[in-house]
């Protein structure tokens, strides 16, 4: 039987990414958007031919199978949250909540209500991403993990509300370092950090000329944003495993976006250089190195369209709805990431405030 599902959201995210993978999927069959923007939802059900609603409380758990949340940062709990509390399982893509706070409340209605919370990011099912997890269990005793991403122009605009604080919780460290956060314990397991320090930048946030152009987000009448547009973070272990984290939407050393991420242990070193996302200002083709004992080898990685991963998210999504014991493994996951970023804002000690000069770092 097929999944019902609600797609409740119909801005970038839904539009480009989830509806076309769920309307091609013979697992899912979307039933209904949300979205309290008229116009989207009349681009939606003259897409689909299929209902739209202003808002959630139109929803009903025998209704549909799944809802899925793709609204901006800030409502993704509290929607979440309504919709867990009405017995519907929900998927919240990243970031999941902005807070612990915010986790925790999730936590219970998901206690309470009897829906089920799912979660993920779509960075960790890459065939890339796969082959250098699979890598890193050959590699001894980890010992350092760098995470990098960088775009060389892409700050997004969202009419706004992407680089808003209030409205997105922060900037490129929600963004682009929570599919690094998760990807990291894909490679490593779980984590928690016994030491972080961390400092952030804002110099091309307000800068139209950093803008993603790629995305066509509808232009902002004012750049006021207060978010950072760079992170860079050294994280450490209670076992002595250690991070180092490197975002940017706007940086000067790179001709196109770029993600690396090395992984050291006892016994060799690998190297992951490839692009995450959806930019085409991309690498040629992802390439997989490793080096023990001073040999260095190169690993094939079978190539694949932009966006396969998400395909893959949803194969993995249908299995763990079908999967009872998965329930409050989510939230787990969730509590730990969004932890991480608060350390690391809390370690930056930065008031995120427009145009103004790199932080020093600060440590917790």
């Amino acid at each position: 039987m097929r999944i019902r599902t609600v797609l409740v959201g119909f801005g970038w995210s839904g539009r480009e990414i989830w509806l076309p993978r769920l309307m091609a999927s013979s697992d899912y069959e979307v039933v209904a958007a949300v979205d309290p923007d008229p116009v989207k939802r009349e681009a939606f059900t003259a897409a689909t031919d299929r209902p739209s609603f202003g808002g959630v409380d139109a929803l009903r758990a025998e209704d549909a199978d799944l809802a899925l949340v793709a609204s901006p940062n800030h409502l993704h709990a509290a929607i979440a949250r309504r919709l867990l509390d009405r017995g519907l399982a929900t998927f919240v893509e990243k970031p999941v909540c902005l807070t612990s706070a915010e986790a925790d409340t999730l936590a219970e209605a998901e206690r309470a209500g009897g829906g089920r919370l799912l979660a993920g990011s779509g960075c960790r099912y890459r065939a890339d991403v796969r082959e250098l997890t699979a890598l890193a269990g050959e590699l001894g005793h980890l010992r350092h993990i760098d995470l990098v991403w960088e775009r060389a122009r892409g700050v997004p605009r969202s009419q706004g509300w992407f680089t808003s604080r209030a409205e997105a919780g922060g900037g490129v460290l929600f963004d682009l370092g929570w599919h690094l956060l998760d990807v990291l314990e894909t490679i490593a397991g779980p984590v928690a950090f016994d030491q972080v320090v961390a400092s952030t930048s804002h110099d091309h946030v307000n800068d139209p000329r950093w803008t993603a152009a790629w995305r066509h987000d509808q232009p902002v009448p004012e750049l006021d944003a207060d978010v950072e547009d760079t992170v860079r973070g050294f994280l450490v272990t209670g076992s002595g495993l250690s991070v180092g984290l490197r975002a940017s939407w706007a940086a000067h050393s790179a001709s196109h976006d770029v993600t690396e991420i090395r992984v050291d242990g006892s016994d060799g070193s690998a190297t992951l250089r490839t692009t995450f996302g959806f930019s085409p200002n991309r690498e040629p083709r992802p390439r997989l190195s490793v080096v023990r004992r001073g040999r260095t080898s190169e690993v094939a990685i079978p190539a694949e369209p932009i966006g396969t991963e998400y395909t893959r998210q949803l194969d993995d999504l249908r299995d763990r709805l079908a999967d009872p014991s998965a329930r409050g493994s989510a939230i787990a996951g969730v509590r730990r990431i969004v932890g991480t970023i608060e350390a690391l804002y809390a370690a930056s000690a930065t008031p995120l405030l427009p145009a103004g000069p790199v932080t020093t770092a600060a440590a917790t």
